[in-house]
């Protein structure tokens, strides 16, 4: 199976592999999404492959604090058909409704969200 290249999400969101060798994957993540934390960034990615099973992970910075996101899935018909978790370190809170947010770490099982993704090749 040959990994390289762009893949697009259902949403816009992209991941570039730039190699493949070894069963190993690298590349770069770039979400769509203004909501995502991630917006504006273009993220590394590090992972492995194996067959028709992929699984890689990236991280930065957000505005409310350290993040990152892992994906795991699995080619079929063409797709990578993927599972994601993000954790987040923190989140910006505030007190009511139009009072100054404030950054406040998160409780384990409050860092936690998961989905699923499909991503298509993109044609060059």
């Amino acid at each position: 199976m040959n990994w390289k290249g762009k893949w697009r999400n259902q949403y816009g969101s992209t991941v570039d592999i730039t190699d493949d060798a070894n069963h190993r994957i690298a590349g770069t993540f770039k979400t769509a999404l203004r909501d995502s934390g991630f917006y504006g960034q273009e993220i590394p990615v590090v992972g492995i492959h194996q067959g028709d099973c992929i699984s890689f992970v990236a991280g930065g910075k957000t505005p409310a604090g350290d993040a990152a996101v892992s994906y795991t899935g699995l080619v079929r018909d063409g797709k990578m058909e993927t599972m994601w978790f993000v954790v987040a370190d923190a989140a910006i809170k505030a007190a009511e409704e139009g009072a100054p947010g404030r950054i406040e770490k998160l409780n384990w099982w409050r860092s936690i969200i998961t989905s699923a993704d499909t991503f298509e090749r993109v044609v060059r």
